[in-house]
Protein backbone atom coordinates (compact mmCIF):
# COMPACT_ATOMS: atom_id res chain seq x y z
CA UNK A 1 0.00 0.00 0.00
CA UNK A 2 3.18 2.20 0.79
CA UNK A 3 4.74 1.28 -2.46
CA UNK A 4 1.35 2.09 -4.55
CA UNK A 5 0.92 5.50 -2.53
CA UNK A 6 4.68 6.82 -3.27
CA UNK A 7 4.98 5.60 -6.85
CA UNK A 8 1.48 7.16 -7.72
CA UNK A 9 2.56 10.28 -5.82
CA UNK A 10 6.01 10.13 -7.83
CA UNK A 11 4.48 9.30 -11.15
CA UNK A 12 2.28 12.20 -10.92
CA UNK A 13 5.30 14.69 -11.46
CA UNK A 14 4.90 17.10 -9.05
CA UNK A 15 1.12 17.99 -9.46
CA UNK A 16 -2.04 17.50 -7.50
CA UNK A 17 -3.30 14.22 -6.81
CA UNK A 18 -6.42 14.59 -5.82
CA UNK A 19 -8.20 12.28 -2.52
CA UNK A 20 -10.57 10.51 -5.12
CA UNK A 21 -7.41 9.51 -7.41
CA UNK A 22 -5.54 8.14 -4.61
CA UNK A 23 -8.44 6.45 -3.09
CA UNK A 24 -9.10 4.74 -6.25
CA UNK A 25 -5.64 3.71 -7.32
CA UNK A 26 -4.73 2.67 -3.82
CA UNK A 27 -8.31 0.45 -3.15
CA UNK A 28 -10.18 0.09 -6.99
CA UNK A 29 -14.03 -0.74 -6.25
CA UNK A 30 -13.30 -2.16 -2.63
CA UNK A 31 -11.86 0.86 -0.26
CA UNK A 32 -12.00 0.34 3.73
CA UNK A 33 -15.10 1.57 5.35
CA UNK A 34 -13.71 4.42 6.32
CA UNK A 35 -11.88 5.15 3.22
CA UNK A 36 -10.66 8.99 3.99
CA UNK A 37 -9.27 8.15 7.52
CA UNK A 38 -7.42 5.08 5.98
CA UNK A 39 -5.81 7.69 2.67
CA UNK A 40 -4.99 9.87 5.81
CA UNK A 41 -3.12 7.23 7.54
CA UNK A 42 -1.43 6.32 4.91
CA UNK A 43 -0.07 9.37 3.94
CA UNK A 44 1.04 10.03 7.47
CA UNK A 45 3.63 7.37 7.64
CA UNK A 46 4.92 8.28 3.87
CA UNK A 47 5.40 11.51 5.53
CA UNK A 48 6.99 9.89 8.49
CA UNK A 49 9.21 7.69 6.57
CA UNK A 50 10.27 10.38 4.19
CA UNK A 51 11.24 12.67 7.33
CA UNK A 52 13.45 9.82 8.39
CA UNK A 53 15.14 9.33 5.03
CA UNK A 54 15.84 13.01 4.48
CA UNK A 55 16.18 14.44 8.01
CA UNK A 56 17.92 17.69 6.67
CA UNK A 57 15.09 18.39 3.97
CA UNK A 58 14.38 22.22 4.74
CA UNK A 59 10.96 21.63 3.66
CA UNK A 60 8.48 18.52 3.64
CA UNK A 61 8.21 17.12 -0.03
CA UNK A 62 4.40 15.75 0.65
CA UNK A 63 2.33 18.61 0.98
CA UNK A 64 -1.43 18.61 1.31
CA UNK A 65 -4.16 20.96 -0.42
CA UNK A 66 -8.15 20.58 0.40
CA UNK A 67 -8.47 18.68 -2.46
CA UNK A 68 -4.99 16.28 -2.08
CA UNK A 69 -1.62 15.67 -1.98
CA UNK A 70 1.62 16.81 -3.99
CA UNK A 71 4.79 15.39 -3.73
CA UNK A 72 7.46 17.27 -4.48
CA UNK A 73 10.46 15.91 -6.64
CA UNK A 74 12.80 16.66 -9.63
CA UNK A 75 13.12 14.61 -12.76
CA UNK A 76 16.74 14.22 -12.07
CA UNK A 77 16.15 12.22 -8.87
CA UNK A 78 13.82 9.58 -10.60
CA UNK A 79 16.41 6.99 -12.39
CA UNK A 80 13.38 6.24 -14.69
CA UNK A 81 13.20 9.73 -15.82
CA UNK A 82 16.47 10.15 -16.52
CA UNK A 83 16.85 6.92 -18.48
CA UNK A 84 14.00 8.40 -20.47
CA UNK A 85 15.84 11.68 -20.97
CA UNK A 86 19.09 9.76 -21.80
CA UNK A 87 18.06 7.94 -24.40
CA UNK A 88 15.82 10.63 -25.85
CA UNK A 89 19.02 12.90 -26.42
CA UNK A 90 20.86 10.30 -27.86
CA UNK A 91 18.13 9.72 -30.30
CA UNK A 92 17.73 13.36 -31.47
CA UNK A 93 21.79 13.17 -31.76
CA UNK A 94 20.76 10.23 -34.32
CA UNK A 95 17.97 11.54 -35.70
CA UNK A 96 20.16 14.60 -36.24
CA UNK A 97 22.74 12.88 -38.26
CA UNK A 98 25.00 13.34 -35.74
CA UNK A 99 26.66 10.50 -34.71
CA UNK A 100 30.28 10.04 -35.67
CA UNK A 101 30.81 6.58 -34.38
CA UNK A 102 27.64 4.60 -33.88
CA UNK A 103 29.75 2.05 -31.76
CA UNK A 104 30.61 4.67 -29.07
CA UNK A 105 27.19 5.78 -29.12
CA UNK A 106 25.35 1.93 -28.37
CA UNK A 107 28.05 2.03 -25.62
CA UNK A 108 26.28 4.95 -24.07
CA UNK A 109 22.79 3.30 -24.60
CA UNK A 110 24.17 0.52 -23.14
CA UNK A 111 25.65 1.92 -19.87
CA UNK A 112 21.68 3.80 -19.56
CA UNK A 113 20.26 0.58 -19.82
CA UNK A 114 22.55 -0.83 -17.21
CA UNK A 115 20.47 1.07 -14.84
CA UNK A 116 17.77 -1.46 -15.02
CA UNK A 117 17.44 -3.61 -12.16
CA UNK A 118 14.36 -5.52 -12.68
CA UNK A 119 10.89 -5.17 -13.64
CA UNK A 120 8.88 -1.53 -13.09
CA UNK A 121 8.70 -0.46 -9.94
CA UNK A 122 10.02 -4.13 -8.68
CA UNK A 123 6.67 -5.97 -10.34
CA UNK A 124 4.28 -3.73 -8.16
CA UNK A 125 1.02 -4.04 -9.72
CA UNK A 126 -0.70 -0.71 -8.22
CA UNK A 127 -4.00 0.72 -9.45
CA UNK A 128 -4.11 2.65 -13.03
CA UNK A 129 -1.53 5.28 -12.23
CA UNK A 130 0.70 2.85 -11.23
CA UNK A 131 0.45 0.19 -14.16
CA UNK A 132 0.00 2.98 -16.90
CA UNK A 133 3.89 4.31 -15.95
CA UNK A 134 5.27 0.64 -15.72
CA UNK A 135 3.59 0.06 -19.41
CA UNK A 136 4.99 3.56 -20.52
CA UNK A 137 8.68 2.55 -19.34
CA UNK A 138 8.94 -0.74 -19.99
CA UNK A 139 8.16 0.55 -23.91
CA UNK A 140 10.51 2.77 -23.06
CA UNK A 141 13.29 -0.05 -22.36
CA UNK A 142 11.94 -1.61 -25.30
CA UNK A 143 12.73 1.29 -28.01
CA UNK A 144 15.89 2.26 -26.10
CA UNK A 145 17.05 -1.82 -27.05
CA UNK A 146 15.72 -1.02 -30.92
CA UNK A 147 18.06 2.00 -31.11
CA UNK A 148 21.33 0.21 -29.72
CA UNK A 149 20.61 -3.05 -31.90
CA UNK A 150 20.33 -0.29 -34.56
CA UNK A 151 23.48 1.39 -33.67
CA UNK A 152 25.07 -1.62 -33.33
CA UNK A 153 24.45 -2.93 -36.61
CA UNK A 154 25.64 -0.33 -38.14
CA UNK A 155 28.83 -0.82 -36.35
CA UNK A 156 29.25 -4.11 -37.81
CA UNK A 157 27.85 -6.11 -35.10
CA UNK A 158 24.94 -7.79 -36.34
CA UNK A 159 26.55 -11.50 -35.12
CA UNK A 160 26.99 -10.17 -31.75
CA UNK A 161 23.85 -9.02 -30.94
CA UNK A 162 22.29 -11.75 -32.87
CA UNK A 163 21.24 -13.86 -29.43
CA UNK A 164 20.03 -11.10 -27.47
CA UNK A 165 17.49 -9.91 -30.04
CA UNK A 166 16.39 -13.25 -30.76
CA UNK A 167 15.23 -13.46 -27.34
CA UNK A 168 13.69 -10.17 -27.32
CA UNK A 169 12.11 -10.20 -30.42
CA UNK A 170 10.76 -13.38 -29.01
CA UNK A 171 9.76 -11.58 -25.55
CA UNK A 172 7.73 -9.35 -27.89
CA UNK A 173 6.53 -10.99 -31.24
CA UNK A 174 4.21 -7.94 -31.92
CA UNK A 175 7.11 -5.77 -32.27
CA UNK A 176 7.49 -4.83 -36.25
CA UNK A 177 10.82 -2.86 -35.29
CA UNK A 178 12.61 -5.85 -33.67
CA UNK A 179 11.11 -7.93 -36.48
CA UNK A 180 12.91 -5.71 -38.82
CA UNK A 181 16.08 -5.65 -37.25
CA UNK A 182 16.41 -8.81 -36.33
CA UNK A 183 16.17 -9.58 -40.51
CA UNK A 184 18.66 -7.30 -40.91
CA UNK A 185 20.78 -8.51 -38.58
CA UNK A 186 21.06 -12.45 -39.92
CA UNK A 187 20.84 -11.28 -43.49
CA UNK A 188 24.15 -9.57 -42.64
CA UNK A 189 25.10 -12.64 -40.88
CA UNK A 190 24.96 -14.70 -43.86
CA UNK A 191 21.47 -16.04 -42.92
CA UNK A 192 19.34 -15.00 -45.67
CA UNK A 193 16.63 -18.09 -45.42
CA UNK A 194 16.61 -17.47 -41.48
CA UNK A 195 15.87 -13.46 -42.31
CA UNK A 196 13.02 -14.32 -44.45
CA UNK A 197 11.93 -17.16 -42.27
CA UNK A 198 11.25 -14.47 -39.57
CA UNK A 199 9.35 -12.40 -41.78
CA UNK A 200 7.20 -15.07 -42.49
CA UNK A 201 6.26 -16.10 -39.18
CA UNK A 202 5.79 -12.70 -37.91
CA UNK A 203 3.79 -11.92 -41.09
CA UNK A 204 1.50 -15.26 -40.13
CA UNK A 205 1.02 -13.67 -36.28
CA UNK A 206 -0.14 -10.53 -37.73
CA UNK A 207 -2.76 -12.07 -40.13
CA UNK A 208 -3.81 -14.88 -36.91
CA UNK A 209 -3.75 -12.48 -34.19
CA UNK A 210 -4.70 -9.00 -35.60
CA UNK A 211 -6.13 -9.76 -39.55
CA UNK A 212 -3.37 -7.12 -40.98
CA UNK A 213 -0.57 -7.50 -43.23
CA UNK A 214 3.37 -5.91 -42.58
CA UNK A 215 4.10 -2.26 -42.89
CA UNK A 216 4.66 -1.45 -46.35
CA UNK A 217 8.30 -0.61 -44.89
CA UNK A 218 8.69 -4.25 -43.95
CA UNK A 219 7.70 -5.59 -47.12
CA UNK A 220 10.27 -3.73 -48.87
CA UNK A 221 12.66 -5.33 -46.21
CA UNK A 222 11.34 -8.44 -47.48
CA UNK A 223 11.83 -7.75 -51.01
CA UNK A 224 15.29 -6.38 -50.44
CA UNK A 225 16.50 -9.48 -48.62
CA UNK A 226 15.03 -11.63 -51.38
CA UNK A 227 17.00 -9.51 -53.94
CA UNK A 228 20.30 -9.36 -52.25
CA UNK A 229 20.26 -5.84 -52.55
CA UNK A 230 23.39 -4.14 -51.49
CA UNK A 231 21.43 -1.51 -49.75
CA UNK A 232 21.70 -4.18 -46.73
CA UNK A 233 25.16 -4.01 -46.27
CA UNK A 234 25.87 -0.75 -46.62
CA UNK A 235 26.04 1.77 -43.23
CA UNK A 236 22.61 0.43 -41.66
CA UNK A 237 22.59 4.06 -39.81
CA UNK A 238 22.56 5.72 -43.02
CA UNK A 239 20.42 4.14 -44.54
CA UNK A 240 17.95 3.70 -41.66
CA UNK A 241 17.31 7.05 -41.17
CA UNK A 242 17.47 8.05 -45.06
CA UNK A 243 20.70 9.96 -45.35
CA UNK A 244 21.55 8.15 -48.47
CA UNK A 245 22.23 11.61 -50.89
CA UNK A 246 19.26 10.33 -52.86
CA UNK A 247 19.46 7.24 -53.73
CA UNK A 248 16.48 5.02 -53.57
CA UNK A 249 15.87 4.04 -49.46
CA UNK A 250 14.15 1.97 -47.17
CA UNK A 251 12.51 3.37 -44.63
CA UNK A 252 13.14 1.91 -41.43
CA UNK A 253 10.04 1.91 -39.10
CA UNK A 254 9.99 4.26 -35.46
CA UNK A 255 10.00 1.87 -32.77
CA UNK A 256 6.33 1.26 -32.41
CA UNK A 257 3.97 -2.19 -31.60
CA UNK A 258 2.29 -3.46 -34.77
CA UNK A 259 -0.57 -4.35 -32.54
CA UNK A 260 -1.01 0.16 -32.88
CA UNK A 261 -1.62 0.21 -36.79
CA UNK A 262 -4.85 -2.26 -36.24
CA UNK A 263 -5.85 0.63 -33.61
Amino acid sequence: MQQTLLVALLMSGGTLLTVDVLMEELWGTTPPAKVANALHAQVSRLRRSLARLEAGQAEPRLTTSPSGYVLRVDRSELDACVFVDTIDAIRARVDAGLVADPSACAAEVRASLAQWRGPVFGGLTGGLLCQTAAARFAESRISALSLLYELEISSGHSTKVLPELTELFAQNSSQEQLCLLLMVALYRSGRQIDALDVYRKFRRVLADNLGIEPTPALQRYERAILAHDPILVEDFLRVSRGGDNGRRRLDLVQPAMSARAAG
